[in-house]
């Protein structure tokens, strides 16, 4: 197993210690207080402690650093030039139901680029993490996108944040995208976990994953996951500012030109 550097160690730390909780809210999910946010997106008890633990143990090892946080927002820290994207409780509708599919998302942005992610999946005790020049790993074992180059033997992931179901423009794009890989792929999944999806793209579960609209706390550490294990990342229609726009593809590298051209096609001919 290649060693892991200080800051990914802050890292992981900073995702288990928090994760202990998750777990035992997780195991009594019934019983937690939950307050509304707006359609289908839901904070509960659990992401607020989650977050606060997480913001703690970084500011702990890493003072000057700031933050972007789901649920607390923007924090400018003292140092400039970096800062953490944090997602204390990625899939939380899915926690809520008690479905086992939710992760914390840690990525550590550096003047303006992603070079480093932690995706911790507590309930699988799956520790996705990746640093810039070191590569992707998945607990100790390093890890690789998938080799398919055909989309008809590729299963794909997807997900429809709150924001895009009450758009009624971008729901009716994200149908016809549906239409098109549908019938082009052998198999299309929606997990409700765009951390995760992203994880899962670096470890070669999936062969690509779209989705648009997303936050950076929902992205960063996956982008870093994709990029070391071997992937592409980039906005739907191929920009670099998907931190900025939300909008995210990631791919293989075979099958990233016909994917692109796919989405955007199915896009325009709506």
């Amino acid at each position: 197993m290649r060693s892991r550097s200080a800051v990914i160690n802050v890292m992981v730390r900073a995702a288990q210690k928090a994760a202990r909780r998750l777990k035992r809210d997780f195991g009594e999910v019934e019983h937690l207080q939950v307050s509304v946010k707006g359609p289908g997106d839901f904070v509960s008890n659990a992401d607020l402690r989650a977050e606060q633990t997480l913001r703690e143990e970084l500011l702990k090892a890493r003072p000057d650093f700031g933050f972007v946080l789901e649920e607390a927002g923007i924090h400018e820290g003292s140092d400039p030039d970096h800062r953490w994207h944090v997602d204390p409780l990625d899939g939380t509708t899915n926690f809520l139901h008690g479905i086992p599919h939710f992760a914390i998302s840690i990525g550590l942005e550096r003047a303006g680029e992603i070079v480093a992610g932690v995706v911790y999946d507590p309930i699988k005790e799956e520790l996705f993490w990746a640093e810039k020049g070191i590569g992707c790993y998945l607990n100790d074992r390093r890890l690789r996108v998938s080799a398919r180059r055909t989309l008809g033997e590729s299963v794909v992931a997807t997900g429809l944040t709150p924001r895009n179901r009450a758009k009624d423009a971008e729901r009716k794009e994200f149908v016809a995208q549906i239409d098109r890989v549908v019938e082009a792929t052998a198999g299309l999944r929606r997990f409700g976990s765009a951390a995760l999806d992203l994880a899962y793209v670096a470890a070669g579960r999936f062969d690509a994953f779209w989705e648009s609209e997303l936050a950076s706390w929902d992205i960063a550490a996956g982008i870093c996951l994709v990029r070391e294990a071997g992937g592409f990342v980039t906005e739907i229609d191929g920009g670099p500012n998907l931190l900025k726009t939300g909008s995210t593809l990631a791919c293989n590298v075979h099958l990233y030109p016909s994917f692109k051209k796919l989405l955007n096609e199915a896009a325009k001919a709506r």
